[in-house]
């Protein structure tokens, strides 16, 4: 995996997440350690918006250092950045009560996520239903 790929994933992971709630500025940069996927991208939220861009951000709340398949587990929701960091997965320079509020951000991202499969279970069991509906009517008039 390339530093492209990576972050084009790990973007992908955190837009969606409804920071509209969060008013304070945070400011996040992670520093990706490996030969091929190696690199540094930010993630603030700024104004209640969420940005994930791939550049340093010198003037960062936090700066998070870790192996790609950690930042990617993370992200995904599957780990735990505390559990990282005390595991020394995940090492955090900077304002550490500002690299809690990352788990918020995920947070957020796992309920837009859980939202977004209800929504999409709800419209498919209405599909579901109408099609069931129109094949029993159906059934029903060929055997008048």
């Amino acid at each position: 995996m390339t530093y492209a790929d990576l972050f084009y994933e790990i973007k992908g992971k955190f837009m969606g997440a409804d920071v509209s709630d969060i008013h304070e500025h945070l400011a996040f940069q992670f520093n990706i350690e490996d030969e091929e996927a190696g690199g540094a991208f930010y993630v603030e939220v700024k104004d209640g918006e969420l940005y994930v861009e791939p550049y340093e951000y010198y003037d960062r709340d936090a700066m998070f250092i870790c192996a790609p398949e950690v930042l990617l587990g993370i992200a995904e929701g599957d780990v735990d950045p505390v559990a990282a960091f005390t595991s020394q997965k995940l090492r955090v320079e900077g304002n550490i009560e500002k690299a809690l509020r990352l788990k918020e951000i995920i947070e957020h991202k796992k309920n837009a996520m859980q939202k977004e499969k209800s929504l999409a279970k709800k419209a498919a069991d209405k599909v579901v239903d109408t099609v069931v509906k129109a094949a029993v009517k159906k059934a029903a008039a060929k055997e008048k």
